[in-house]
């Protein structure tokens, strides 16, 4: 996938480091004030609105909604410090872009990580 490439390539350059984990829980902490809480709470939002964005990504037939829930989603990822999804969802906007659809190598991409988050979320919370 030559736009998740081109992505990846910007990022280390600009010295991105990749967490190893899918969320970065210490900016997740900075974000939330340390409030465990409030994290808490930012990690139940945080995965209803990527389940919402996902399903609409899937079924959108329409180049403008899908780029707005992508690029929601990218908004979104960077705001907890899902960081893979983040670039995965800046990818796949790139791609749509320019190729004027979302592969599904890409679309399932972004599946991928998504869950990973999602899965990692329900280990924090304990659901």
């Amino acid at each position: 996938m030559a736009a998740l490439e081109k992505i990846t390539q910007l990022e280390e350059v600009s010295g991105k480091i990749y967490a190893s984990r899918p969320i970065d829980l210490v900016h997740l902490s900075r974000q939330s004030l340390g409030d465990a809480g409030l994290e808490a709470e930012i990690l139940r939002m945080f995965d209803q609105m990527v389940t919402t964005y996902m399903s609409k990504i899937r079924q959108s037939m329409d180049f403008d909604e899908t780029m707005l829930n992508l690029h929601a989603l990218k908004g979104a990822s960077a705001g907890v410090g899902a960081n893979n999804v983040a670039i995965l969802a800046k990818a796949a906007e790139l791609e749509t872009k320019l190729a004027g659809k979302l592969s599904h190598e890409c679309l399932a991409d972004l599946r991928m990580a998504v869950e990973e988050v999602r899965h990692f979320i329900a280990e924090i919370l304990d659901e």
